[in-house]
């Protein structure tokens, strides 16, 4: 696949305008890499149905690293400093957004993707060495299941999750993941109050809390994001997460 002609470079300003910052000419060339890895992947496994390049901009690469962008940009007012050797894991990966745009932009964080799709999750390992990414591990296995192995339990620094279900769901399977004052970052579309005071009362019961929410554009479709960042505080009750299938029938 000639990459140049399906995944174009953007003008430098225009990274920094929309996030704050400007990946290097190395992980530009990576991001466009993916691109075209992920449009050929496509072709026999169900990634996404985000393939035209200005939505692969927006909607994968820019939509990834705004959850992250508190520690992309040096002056932050998210109370919350994360170690340089931070371990990520990203819950429901799919096609391996925002693990793998991440992976690229924070190279020294150890990047853990998680699925249960098996074909997926051996599709993610081969991108992982083709765009030389040796901080990526891939884990096939569900989200329940892992919260309850001592290997991962309480093992994460910061927890993404995207595009999984509702709020509180994604919040029984972070926060058991999650070291004491770890973060969990919720990709979500739109976002209420009314959504807000059910995954607060949720997190009660699991030992988090919200400890801030921000809102992004879009800025070529205009369409709204929100990231809520969630903070471990206590334990969580060896109870959660409960086991498959039970948060999704059974929301907290």
């Amino acid at each position: 696949m000639e990459i140049s002609s399906r995944c174009p470079k953007l003008p430098q300003q225009d990274w920094l305008k929309i996030l704050d910052w400007q990946p290097s000419p190395q992980q530009l060339e990576q991001f466009q890499n993916l691109y075209a890895q992920i449009l050929q992947g496509n072709q026999q496994l169900n990634l996404t149905r985000i393939t035209e390049a200005p939505d692969f901009w927006e909607k994968h690469l820019w939509d990834s690293l705004a959850g992250v962008r508190p520690w992309l940009v040096e002056e932050s007012s998210l109370p919350v400093v994360l170690p340089d050797d931070c371990r990520v894991i990203d819950i429901g990966s799919g096609g391996g957004f925002p693990g793998l745009p991440v992976a690229i932009a924070c190279s020294a964080w150890q990047v853990s993707l998680l699925d249960a799709t098996r074909k997926k999750m051996a599709f993610l390992e081969t991108v992982a060495q083709a765009l030389g990414l040796a901080n990526v591990k891939v884990i096939c296995d569900r989200a329940e299941s892992l919260g309850q192995d001592p290997a991962h339990r309480q093992q994460y620094d910061l927890a993404l999750i995207r595009a999984v279900g509702p709020a509180s769901v994604c919040a029984e399977y972070a926060l058991p993941l999650l070291k004491l004052r770890g973060i969990a970052v919720l990709y979500r579309g739109q976002w209420s109050e009314d959504e807000a005071g059910a995954l607060r009362a949720a997190l009660e019961q699991l030992g988090g809390e919200i400890v801030e929410t921000r809102r992004f554009k879009l800025p070529v479709s205009g369409g709204e994001r929100h990231y809520l960042y969630l903070q471990k505080q206590q334990e969580t009750s060896q109870k959660f997460p409960r086991r498959v299938g039970l948060p999704v029938k059974r929301p907290l």
